[in-house]
């Protein structure tokens, strides 16, 4: 990384010494070992993980996540009060230790502090441990004046985590900002999970219709989407045609990646 200097003007009255030098000394990105607690963490030792062996520990904790939060509803919900408190002590506890969530914490709170080359060093060490939990839960794209803004959710309460079956709920809206009407032909999503398997989905229109989207209006809908992993992203686009001329032709609209998370961005869990 690159550290910027700035030189002072003798007219400036600033007296020698009156900076922090370690303040302003430019910082190098360390290598950072991460382990993760469970019953065995009185250990000493721990190895360092390849890639490949974080992105599957990641995998595996969100996992053991997604099953306390579900856990913790159970239990509030058949008022067992007790065992919802121990619950809830070990999600914080989750909360505190695993290192997705400690990075982007202190990425957020560096950045509110501009201390940026700190924010970028966290980061960089995101990319190391968990490379999707960058890509946020949303996404704005704008093709030939038709704006496409996507949101996802997770749905706990009708995720099944101990059988790898977790739903996202998901709002698109559509705004035709061009000067022309459009109609929505079809649709085509690109889903990928966290193993790497992409499926692709071809239908119809939206939620059962074809809708004209006249200029300076929008049009919302909601759909779901399963997944057989805890995260993972989805990207697609919309077919679409102005229908004001007999013959114009079709065009596609893209619908920029996000996030499917249970996590959810760094507005949800901070």
């Amino acid at each position: 990384m690159k550290s910027l200097s700035a030189r002072v003007g003798p007219g400036l009255g600033i007296r020698s010494g009156s900076v922090d030098s370690d303040r302003w000394r430019p910082r190098r990105c360390k290598a950072v070992s991460f382990v993760v607690a469970s019953s065995s963490s009185s250990s000493s030792s721990s190895e360092r993980e390849e890639p490949s062996e974080r992105s599957n520990s990641f995998l595996s904790r969100i996992q053991t996540y997604a099953l306390l939060k579900q856990q913790l509803a159970i239990a509030a919900k058949f008022e067992d009060y007790k065992e919802a408190a121990r619950i809830r002590d070990s999600l914080k506890s989750f909360e505190d230790e695993e290192p997705v969530l400690r990075l982007r914490r202190l990425m957020k709170q560096a950045i509110k502090e501009e201390r940026f080359e700190d924010a970028a060093c966290h980061r960089d060490e995101l990319r190391l441990v968990a490379p999707q939990s960058l890509l946020k839960c949303s996404s704005d794209a704008t093709t030939l004046g038709i704006r496409v803004q996507i949101r996802s959710v997770y749905i706990a309460d009708r995720s099944q985590p101990s059988r790898g079956k977790y739903l996202f709920a998901y709002r698109i809206r559509i705004t035709n900002n061009s000067n022309r009407p459009a109609q929505v032909l079809r649709r085509h999503w690109i889903v990928t999970d966290a193993n790497g398997k992409s499926e692709n989905i071809w239908g119809v229109g939206v939620i059962g219709e074809q809708p004209v989207i006249r200029p300076g209006t929008s049009f919302e809908y909601s759909s779901m989407c399963p997944l057989a992993t805890p995260n993972g992203r989805m990207e697609g686009d919309f077919e679409m045609k102005h229908n004001d001329r007999v013959g114009s032709p079709t065009f596609n609209v893209a619908i920029a990646p996000l996030c499917l998370a249970i996590l959810g961005d760094d507005d949800d869990i901070m």
